[in-house]
């Protein structure tokens, strides 16, 4: 889309959650290819990640982030007009996930719900969403949820977390400004290619094989991404795209409190940053500890580094996230007073 201006619309606050169990990309994989880990851990800076146990669910940590971010705002819940939850781990196929957490939250019943599938660049697509509704009068509060479980010991990127997002009506906000894309002809890039209606699940897809000859295994429900083209997306897209938002608002770099950039890996955000020009200190990272933790990365990182200082003053912040779909965002927010619970393990 081209960029686009929402008024009237104030980040309230954001909460984060993660599962407690902490898994290590060099010491839980099998022996034989601990070697390899090593070399990747160098590589893409992901040495841990946080995965749920079977019997958790991405609402589950969702439902724990958003009852810290009501009881921090001393919002009401009949307040709460609208409920979106943008995912990938959805409850189950249907019905919508938000439905569900819309009574398990005790939300009234003409709270707005409604899911939205969307990964790596969630976040301000999602704060897109909301903001419009908020933005266009008929909404006064509403709750973003974003996140994934997608975490597994053979995967060593992936990682689980969901989070919450609160925004308001407010007349005196300061202007949030959008830069949203999207280029179904890379859909191939990051893919799940089982499961849907185009290819339904079945028992040969169930079945691991080996995939090469560094005994990485692999079935057909597994996730597949093309690295080469996601680092060529990436540090291709983002940097202009960035800079073409900056034009549109009219706002220099030096303006820009944080940039806040999917936790991709270290060669993709390294190589963003420094075409950017940007100072390390202003993009802060959670790869080594949290992994990719798809639409969540965004707020994790903002909780999990520099909650305190986004609940001080004003902050002007830059947000992109990018990557399945292909699909990618950037949104500039202005900041202020908001509440930023620390993080949740649960």
């Amino acid at each position: 889309m081209a960029n686009s201006t929402l008024k009237n619309v104030r980040f309230a606050g954001m909460a984060s959650c993660v599962p407690k169990r902490i898994v290590s990309n060099l010491t839980d994989c099998r022996p034989q290819i601990r070697a390899e880990r090593a070399r990747l851990v160098r590589n893409i800076g992901i040495e841990t990640r946080r995965m749920a146990p079977d019997w958790q669910c991405f609402s589950d940590l969702a439902f724990e982030a958003t009852e810290k971010l009501l009881e921090s705002l001393a919002w009401q819940r009949e307040e709460i007009d609208a409920l979106i939850v943008v995912t990938q781990s959805p409850d189950y196929p249907i019905p919508a996930t938000a439905i569900i957490l819309q009574d398990r939250l005790g939300l009234p019943h003409t709270t707005i719900a409604f899911d939205v599938n969307l990964g790596c660049s969630a976040y301000p697509f999602g704060i897109h969403l909301l903001g419009s509704m908020i933005s266009a009068g008929g909404i006064k509060k509403g709750i973003l949820l974003v996140g994934d479980r997608s975490a597994s010991l053979d995967d060593p990127i992936f990682s689980d977390a969901g989070t919450a997002t609160a925004l308001e009506f407010d007349e005196n906000a300061a202007p949030m400004y959008f830069d949203l894309n999207s280029d179904g002809s890379g859909y191939r890039a990051i893919i799940l290619p089982v499961g849907g209606q185009r290819e339904p699940v079945g028992v040969q897809h169930l079945i691991p094989h080996r995939s090469d000859e560094n005994d990485h295994w692999h079935r057909g429900t597994d996730l597949i991404l093309d690295g080469p083209a996601v680092l060529s997306f990436s540090t291709q897209r983002i940097p202009p795209a960035v800079e073409k938002l900056l034009a549109y608002a009219n706002t220099g770099k030096e303006e820009v409190d944080y940039f806040i950039f999917h936790q991709a890996n270290r060669m993709i955000n390294e190589t963003i940053r420094k075409k950017l020009g940007l100072p390390v200190d202003k993009v802060p990272s959670t790869l080594h500890d949290f992994g990719n933790s798809s639409g969540a990365s965004l707020p994790i990182t903002m909780t999990a580094r520099i909650n305190k200082e986004l609940e001080s003053g004003t902050k002007r912040v830059v947000l992109s996230g990018f990557g399945i779909g292909l699909s990618w965002g950037t949104a500039l927010v202005d900041i202020t007073n908001a509440k930023f619970p620390d993080l949740i393990e649960a």
